[in-house]
């Protein structure tokens, strides 16, 4: 096992680099609802005398694959591209609004009555800061298989698109098979462009079908790389059963993985099999969508002429310092990334 190096210098030229890196993010796009819930104005209801919570603000954000977009832009990726689909709803205006505002082109983010936009409607208590403020959450999800009209336009937006980016990165969110954006025969194609393109990066991360999965970068956590999609409180996963899974995996995919490891930071398979520590930090903190940043931060550093032990490194930057970022959808500036690796280098030397 080796020790994973970066120093100052390279990573300020990788960071360089970051606005010349055009991606595209194909996958399930959500949005982000926060009700931001005053208990001092909670009233009761007229018609059935229960508690009426009394919403002060609202706050949208994309979600899911949308937050990866979110992590890119706010590292300064120089283009941005979405591929999937969304309902013909208000939920959908705000979300392009948000991906917009992000500087991502939602020209291949196809429009659909037939589904919703998925979306995460989180209402909280506005006076308790955290997870601990959040309500009881309510999802809006598609639970019939994508029509196969919406499948072929993302397939046709997919081989429209490849030639123009460096990188895409597929969010398969949808826990439902075949009803998302990436299906098995979006999966299939993703497989055969990634063979006929080798100088694009192509990464996955799946809730439920990392495994399926062949010719891309995949970003299994530790747990699912070992087959245990529902790990208990306090479960672990022995570093040697867990390198031997990895082997059999590698073999699979025909592409190299990164494995998550929560605050442990991340292994990393090729070139060899290397440990990246995490950043440890202070105080409260939310690992709501860590993984994604962690993400954005990979697959920017690899555009961006990183190793694949450099891009772990600054990966796990990244998703240090979005969890310390409390009851909203943490992000990253390129200044923020250099002090960080400084204190990575104080915990690690």
């Amino acid at each position: 096992m080796s020790a994973a190096l970066l120093s100052t210098e390279r990573l300020e030229e990788v960071i360089s680099r970051f606005a010349s890196s055009r991606i595209a993010v194909l996958g399930d796009f959500f949005l982000d609802k926060y009700l931001d819930v005053d208990p001092s104005l909670e009233e009761p209801s007229v018609e059935t005398g229960k508690p009426a919570h009394q919403v002060a603000a609202v706050r949208c954000y994309p979600g899911a694959a949308g937050t990866v977009v979110s992590n890119l832009s706010a590292l300064e990726t120089g283009e941005l591209h979405a591929i999937g689909f969304t309902g013909d709803d208000g939920e959908a205006y705000e979300l392009r609004r948000g991906l917009t505002n992000l500087r991502c082109s939602t020209d291949h983010l196809h429009t659909t009555s037939e589904r919703f936009t998925p979306t995460y409607l989180k209402p909280r208590d506005m006076t308790v800061p955290g997870l601990a403020g959040e309500h009881s959450r309510y999802d809006t999800k598609n639970r019939q298989p994508t029509p196969q009209d919406v499948e072929r336009a993302v397939i046709d937006s997919l081989s429209e698109i490849i030639e123009r980016v460096d990188a895409v990165i597929v969010m398969d969110q949808v826990e439902a098979r075949d009803c998302g954006a990436v299906t098995g025969i979006v999966r299939d194609r993703l497989a055969d462009l990634a063979v006929q393109h080798a100088s694009v990066f192509f990464w996955a991360d799946s809730r439920r079908r990392i495994h399926e999965y062949q010719n891309l970068i995949i970003k299994p956590n530790e747990f699912e790389a070992v087959g245990n999609e529902s790990p208990l409180p306090g479960d672990t996963v022995d570093v040697n059963e867990l390198r031997s899974a990895v082997s059999e995996l590698r073999k699979k995919t025909a592409a190299p993985l990164f494995i998550t490891r929560g605050a442990d930071g991340m292994f990393v398979s090729d070139p060899e099999w290397t440990a990246v520590p995490g950043v440890r930090v202070m105080g409260d903190t939310d690992t709501t969508g860590a993984g994604d940043s962690a993400t954005a931060g990979c697959v920017l550093a690899l555009c961006a002429g990183a190793s694949y032990v450099e891009a772990a490194v600054i990966g796990n930057l990244v998703a240090s310092i979005t969890i310390q970022q409390l009851a909203t959808t943490g992000t990253a500036r390129p200044d923020e990334l250099v002090p960080r690796l400084k204190l990575w280098h104080e915990q690690n030397s």
